[in-house]
């Protein structure tokens, strides 16, 4: 397989995990009652979809012109990585959110699969702009992992407890 079957390959393989990124997004977004998390979902699909969108023009590029797309550009994710997901009376009612423990569990496993898949895309590839974009998207992808696991981390003991999961 030359690099540019590579590409393809691996772009093809980015869209379909953006978009099922975005719907998984979209649907935390509508099932939680809490609205400051739906904001934070929304924003997480929004983002997935920006990726979607990139990673296809880049694909229709490489089929059409065998290169990258010079003109499309992957914005910042403009989510700080410190900022909870959900808001301060979410731990009011923890021991019954087992759907939004369950969608930053998910969450997390997502981006990091998102990390690890970009990353090692970069490094198989020389192709300097295809390189550059999946690194910035393991980045981006990075920025979504560490603040969904910071939340996790941060209500997972309460919530095992709450919920009487805890086997102590």
């Amino acid at each position: 397989m030359d690099e540019k079957d590579m590409i393809i390959a691996g772009l093809i393989q980015a869209i379909q995990a953006e978009f099922e990124g975005h719907i998984f997004y979209k649907m935390s977004a509508e099932k939680t009652d809490d609205e400051q998390g739906a904001e934070a979902f929304r924003q997480l699909a929004k983002d997935e979809m920006e990726h979607y969108t990139f990673l296809k023009a880049q694909y229709d590029s490489f089929l059409r012109q065998n290169r990258p797309d010079m003109d499309k550009k992957l914005g910042k994710s403009s989510q700080p990585i410190d900022s909870p997901i959900f808001s301060a009376n979410f731990k009011s009612r923890l021991k019954d959110a087992h759907y939004e423990m369950t969608a930053l569990s998910i969450g997390v496993q997502l981006e990091l699969s998102a990390i690890n898949f970009y990353k090692s895309e970069a490094a198989k590839i020389s192709e300097p702009t295809a390189k550059k974009f999946f690194k910035d998207l393991a980045e981006w992808e990075s920025a979504h992992y560490r603040r969904l696991l910071k939340q996790q981390q941060e209500l997972k003991e309460e919530y095992w407890q709450d919920a009487n999961f805890s086997p102590s």
